[in-house]
């Protein structure tokens, strides 16, 4: 598990899990897209967890994955997720209403 927190105030951060099955091509394309689109967007103001699920396979238990990679937003509610390679940057974007920050 990889925990990068890039906020200065953590009541105004975006919270990431990013939920990877080990260092497959997909799996590095997500955590590559993830980082890009989150430090264009929100640089400062959000912190991501990456999950590899062959490691830790407890933790992905308790979340509901049909598909990997996954990406969650836990916080601000509501909830959003996404799954894929999430090299659509701007369906990204607007699922996860970036562009309103």
């Amino acid at each position: 598990m990889i925990n990068e927190n890039t906020s200065a105030n953590p009541e105004e951060t975006f919270q990431f899990r990013l939920y990877i099955t080990g260092a497959s091509p997909n799996s590095s394309r997500a955590v590559a897209n993830v980082k890009k689109i989150l430090e264009s967007c929100i640089k400062g103001q959000y912190s991501l967890e990456i999950i590899d699920v062959y490691q830790q396979p407890h933790i992905a238990k308790s979340v509901d994955i049909i598909a990997l990679p996954l990406l969650i937003r836990n916080a601000p509610l509501p909830e959003k997720r996404a799954i894929g390679d999430l090299s659509d940057s701007s369906r990204i974007i607007q699922r996860f209403e970036l562009n309103a920050w």
